[in-house]
């Protein structure tokens, strides 16, 4: 999986004013957490973080703070409801030697045969959340749709990769082949 670093820097924890000054320097609040670890606020350029957030790839993050660097997974944004600014950022600390879980972008490939025969293809999930090692996990998770018929789906729970596991429910529905109305047609003039 991709690595990326961001470089941040000690924040003191106070009131909204101190809060407020890291936002108007274009800095945004965060937090390093997790197991073990002890919780570190900082902050971070903005233009830094849109790196990360402006972006479908997942990646796993090394935190340069002041010289002391950690490996972290993007846990939560908070964005302003009416600017769509992050306000704040959570980080949640990860380790080599213990499984990751992580958001992961999946990839559509192949072509349908229900899409050949005039359905349209609707990707429900553009993510599946998947836990393995750090050394194990792919950038995408690549769906090859090449045998999926008309008014047919592939779910979560009929995909398997070597050495991680889905976590998100097996009931997710990540792409299906939707019957269109040039498709019934062309199906019912070949049934006449």
């Amino acid at each position: 999986m991709q690595q990326i670093t961001l470089k941040g820097t000690n924040r003191e924890i106070g009131n909204k004013a101190l809060v407020k000054a890291v936002r108007r320097d274009n800095l945004v609040p965060c937090v390093y957490y997790g197991n073990g670890v002890e919780n570190t606020v900082f902050s971070v350029a903005l233009k830094d973080l849109e790196t990360i957030l402006n972006t479908p790839n997942s990646y796993i993050i090394e935190i340069d703070i002041e010289g002391k660097k950690q490996l972290a997974v993007l846990q939560a944004v908070q964005f302003h409801p009416v600017t769509d600014k992050p306000l704040h950022v959570d980080f949640l600390a990860i380790q080599e030697d213990k499984p990751v879980t992580i958001n992961i972008p999946v990839v559509i490939t192949g072509n349908s045969i229900g899409v050949r025969q005039g359905g349209k293809l609707m990707v429900s999930t553009r993510k599946l959340k998947v836990s393995g090692m750090m050394k194990d996990l792919p950038d995408t998770l690549p769906v090859d749709i090449t045998e999926l018929n008309l008014g047919k789906q592939i779910v979560a729970g009929d995909l398997h990769y070597d050495n991680i596991q889905i976590m998100s429910p097996k009931a997710t529905i990540v792409c299906s082949v939707k019957m269109t109305r040039a498709a019934a047609s062309a199906a019912a003039d070949a049934q006449a």
